[in-house]
């Protein structure tokens, strides 16, 4: 059963968009790739309203102290197995944010992430290539 899961998973993933403390650049990035210009629902990519219907998460910005529960309680609620992947420099590293009282680390230290998507913000075709290297790892 697991395999017919993890086929399915590789041929039409469904998305759940997670902005924790972001600046909006990569959630604006993320709608274009839904735009008739990049369209990625042809490839079966769909966004998707509730993280128990997601087969990824899409994390943008810093985690905080504040969103670092409500990161993980997402994460919780999405069945497994799910892939999870960073969107922007903000998820990499924490760089410009380092000396910030509220930041709680970089996602790899609280989530297992799979892809990283650098780029303030990435460009919609970096992250189609970034979703694809997630789904080869299944």
């Amino acid at each position: 059963m697991k395999d017919l899961r993890i086929q399915g998973l590789k041929k039409s993933p469904w998305v759940f968009h997670v902005a924790a403390a972001s600046c909006n650049n990569c959630d604006i990035e993320i709608l274009d790739l839904i735009t008739p210009r990049f369209d990625v629902e042809r490839f079966g990519i769909v966004l998707v309203g509730s993280p128990r219907h997601a087969d990824a998460l899409l994390v943008t910005g810093v985690l905080n102290r504040k969103s670092l529960p409500r990161v993980l309680r997402v994460y919780e609620q999405t069945p497994k197995p799910c892939l999870v992947i960073g969107i922007g420099s903000c998820t990499c590293d924490i760089h410009i944010f380092k000396n910030s009282y509220n930041v709680v680390g970089p996602y790899g230290k609280h989530l297992p992430v799979d892809v990283f998507i650098p780029g303030c913000p990435p460009k919609p075709e970096a992250m189609i290539l970034g979703i694809v290297k997630a789904l080869s790892k299944l």
